[in-house]
């Protein structure tokens, strides 16, 4: 294939520092497949990914050049080379992806819904992240913008329901993530308070999904069993709160880092895959996917309305939208989703 290939690289140590590194397209090797990446979503949980990318190993599933790193992001791609049996040239597929036009992955474990990625760097990494699935022919802007996020909704919602509490206080309360899990828990009967800042309030109040919405006020907070689940990272907030409710705090829970950086003294940490795992030694990996797209379906007839997808397209306005959404400037009805 001659039209070449690229990445979009970023710094490790500099987020901001933004590169398009352009290069031959690969090739396959006996038992590879090659993939062109065609559609992805750009969000704040991708983020999360870069400003964890050392500490959770984001930084391992799509090596970059020397100091640099590719962000993983969620999306669609379509099969071009195949020298693996069961993988046809022109397959769909949706999973995790590098901000790239390419990726090269080694299917194992194929089924007629997918494979796993048996590439030699991702074994020891999350097994979440190497599951491949055939597009499903849902609405693939909803699917790149919101199915990852509501999977961490779903499996944080789970995790509080073997808590005990009286209300869950969210931060960064107009992030997707966020009213993704206050969906969940409002359908469970829980009371959520959602704090964000002034200008998203409006927003934020229009979804349905709080039954208080406060400009991170802690006001807003009652003595009552609390738990805090914390999507912003940030610390100042983090310290009004455990003032305000004391030994009220049943559970303090980060999430994300909207605010880019983890504050001192923070809560336990939630890493998905910790719950999916339990959940499937639980449920068995088929009672885990039917339950979870049961609420993906409800929770998808609502999101519809909530978002306004703004399309891009190519390397160069993927960097934009990546430094777009990395100063924090993304409007919370805005669904960034680039075609590559």
């Amino acid at each position: 294939m001659a039209d070449g290939s690229w990445t979009v690289q970023v710094g490790r140590k500099d987020l901001a520092d933004v590169e398009v590194v352009r290069a031959a397209t690969p090739s396959v090797e006996p038992g590879e497949v090659l993939l062109r990446v065609d559609k992805v979503g750009v969000t704040a949980n991708n983020v999360t990914y870069g400003v964890l990318g050392d500490d959770l190993r984001y930084w391992n599933f799509f090596p970059g050049d020397e100091g640099r790193g590719i962000v993983p992001v969620w999306g669609f791609a379509e099969v071009v080379d195949s020298a693996a049996d069961g993988v046809a040239v022109g397959s769909r597929i949706y999973g995790y992806l590098p901000m790239a036009s390419h990726l090269v992955v080694r299917p194992e474990r194929v089924t007629a819904g997918g494979f796993v990625d048996g590439t030699a760097h991702r074994q020891d990494l999350p097994p979440a992240y190497n599951r491949y699935t055939l597009a499903s022919g849902d609405d693939e802007d909803l699917q790149v913008l919101y199915r990852p996020l509501f999977y961490t909704s779903f499996l944080l919602a789970d995790l509080l329901s073997e808590a005990e509490f009286d209300v869950v206080v969210v931060s960064s309360a107009s992030s997707k993530t966020a009213y993704g899990t206050a969906f969940l828990l409002q359908e469970a009967g829980i009371r959520v308070v959602g704090l964000t800042s002034p200008r998203n309030v409006a927003f934020t109040e229009s979804l349905g999904c709080y039954d208080t919405v406060a400009a991170y006020s802690t006001a807003a907070l009652k003595p009552q069993r609390t738990v805090y689940l914390d999507f912003a990272g940030d610390g100042d907030v983090r310290a009004a709160v455990r003032k305000q409710l004391g030994e009220n705090l049943v559970r303090d829970i980060v999430i994300g880092l909207t605010h880019q950086v983890r504050s001192a003294g923070g809560g336990e940490f939630f890493f998905a895959p910790d719950q999916m795992r339990k959940r499937i030694g639980d449920w068995g990996a088929d009672g885990l996917e039917r339950r979870f797209s049961d609420a993906w379906q409800r929770f998808a007839a609502r999101a519809v309305d909530w978002v306004d997808v703004v399309a891009h397209h190519g390397p160069d306005e993927l960097a934009q939208v990546w430094l777009e959404v990395l100063a924090g400037r993304a409007e919370p009805r805005s669904g960034h989703v680039v075609t590559c």
